[in-house]
């Protein structure tokens, strides 16, 4: 079976001192590094989004940043403005060797959706297109890691159950937000799921 290391947003905004910091997120750029060499393939993901991006709490006037509202595809978490679109934090951290990629996803351009998972948008239905390219090479066994384990990695590996491929999180690749209890639950979700938690 032909394996890929699926790398999640490893970007500045979401390493300390970014806009949507995660703590010891810049931790996981060596050991990230290390593992590409003992893969099929390597993807990295993207979050890039313009400025009027609807989670955007700013975008949502006296909304604060990490409130909930309702959008036509279900809860939103309202962000900090992160990852704008050629801003130095929306890049691939300095770091990460970025030359081993096979492939780079961006996810999250839509200005009227958010877009978590590798796969598709927040609504379940707009694919990446993700998907496809992994199926024409016939990579199978995805192994993600990256930011943050309870949304965009969590997410990922959810779809990518869904769609049919093995998906292992190496969770001591992966940082959290935490947010209300969130990581518990995000790993609760992809145990059912059928996640494997490595």
């Amino acid at each position: 079976m032909a394996k890929a290391l699926i790398v999640i947003d490893m970007q500045p905004d979401f390493c300390p001192g970014g806009r949507l910091a995660v703590a010891g997120g810049d931790e996981l750029v060596a050991p990230i590094n290390e593992m590409m060499a003992d893969f099929d393939a390597v993807v990295l993901t993207q979050d890039w989004h313009p400025p009027d991006h609807a989670s955007f709490a700013e975008n949502h006037p006296g909304a604060e940043p990490f409130s909930t509202i309702q959008m036509p595809y279900g809860p939103q978490v309202l962000w900090p403005a992160h990852c704008v679109i050629g801003s130095p934090g929306a890049g691939l951290h300095p770091q990460l060797a970025a030359d081993r990629a096979d492939l780079v996803i961006r996810k999250g351009f839509r200005a009227e959706i958010d877009s978590y998972s590798a796969f598709f948008e927040n609504d379940h239905r707009t694919p990446t297109g993700l998907a496809g390219y992994l199926r024409d090479r016939d990579l199978t066994d995805l192994f993600l890691v990256g930011l943050a384990h309870d949304f965009c990695v969590a997410w990922s590996a959810v779809d990518a159950v869904r769609l049919g491929f093995r998906a292992i999180v190496i969770e001591e690749a992966t940082r959290a937000i935490d947010l209300n209890g969130s990581r518990e639950a995000a790993r609760a979700t992809m145990r059912e799921a059928g996640v494997v938690l490595a």
